[in-house]
């Protein structure tokens, strides 16, 4: 019997003016997976621990075993593969708990049957989880978990990901208030169409953010992190959003937005003082509406999954 555990980190999706095509990932948190070949063939998921409950044994409707099932489909191998999920991370908190744990299934696999893949090349089967989970196969989360850093997704069709440089000192602090919002509800909140004007706006953001990241130059990078499209409408679902999003930018955040389809909140700043700074100011916020909340401070991991034993 082979087993390896694996870490994948939670990650920001859309970063604010990005909807469905920007993403990076943190140091924490995250999930482990631990993965066991076994001499039964058969995808097993054995034990999840810190879901509450909450998540399906099935393998046909867990996110880890349906992406590991669709990787071995492509191999055309029939390993008996043993499943225990760690969650460690807050369910529906738009930080990519289901695109983790689906990362850290197959990045595992992949190492334990000798890396038959490119680590890029495994980015389809996560998807995979992903559409079972949140009804499409999208890649903002599961991208950057996997390769690590920023990730801009240029095309799903055809599937074009490219990794973009960032600057060495940019920290991220994320904010989870204890409220729970659905993806799937997430987004059927959304418009169906934009006027052209706030379409054009919206690109000269995610170019500037882009252009930001690679040039290292924050000031752009702040200025960029503007959402007129998404943010007005999924910002109704958070309480004290505004509120949130001000104080982090007075305590001397770049930017701050809302993490994924939400609850969770983020912010990026340029030193880790700074970032504590705004993570206390936002935390304070919510502490006024009554609303417990976790905090995260983390630079931007550049390395994605991460083989623990």
């Amino acid at each position: 019997m082979k087993s390896i555990k694996v870490f994948a980190p939670a990650t920001v999706a859309n970063v604010t003016c990005g909807y469905d095509i920007l993403g990076f990932a943190v140091h924490e948190p995250g999930d482990e997976v631990l993965i066991k070949l076994t001499d039964s063939p058969g995808i097993k998921i054995k034990e999840i621990y810190g879901d509450r409950g909450l998540l399906p044994k099935d393998a046909e409707r867990n996110t880890v075993s349906v992406a590991i099932k669709a990787f071995i489909d492509h191999l055309d191998i029939q390993p008996g593969v043993d499943i225990y999920l760690h969650k460690k991370m807050p369910l529906g908190s738009g930080l990519g708990s289901s695109a983790a744990s689906a990362v850290a299934g197959i990045f595992g696999l992949n190492a334990l049957l000798d890396n038959p893949l490119k680590v890029s090349d495994l980015l389809p089967f996560a998807m995979q989880g992903e559409a079972m989970a949140c009804g499409e196969a999208h890649a903002d989360n599961v991208a950057p978990a996997l390769l690590g850093g920023f990730v801009l997704i240029r095309s799903y069709n055809p599937l074009d990901v490219v990794k973009i440089d960032s600057p060495k000192d940019l920290y991220a602090t994320i904010i989870h208030p204890h409220i729970e919002i659905a993806t799937k509800d997430a987004r059927s909140i959304l418009k169906k169409s934009i006027l052209l004007k706030d379409a054009v706006q919206q690109w000269g953001n995610v170019a500037g953010l882009v252009t930001g990241l690679i040039k290292e130059d924050y000031a752009l990078i702040g200025r960029s992190m503007e959402d007129v499209i998404i943010e007005p409408v999924r910002s109704m679902l958070i309480p004290g959003f505004d509120q949130v999003k001000a104080a982090a930018l007075e305590a001397g955040a770049l930017g701050c937005g809302i993490s994924g389809s939400g609850p969770s909140i983020f912010s990026l700043s340029r030193s880790r003082d700074i970032a504590i700074q705004v993570g206390e100011a936002m935390n304070e916020c919510f502490q006024s509406l009554n609303i417990s909340s976790d905090r995260f401070i983390s630079l931007v991991n550049q390395q994605g999954p991460l083989i623990i034993s």
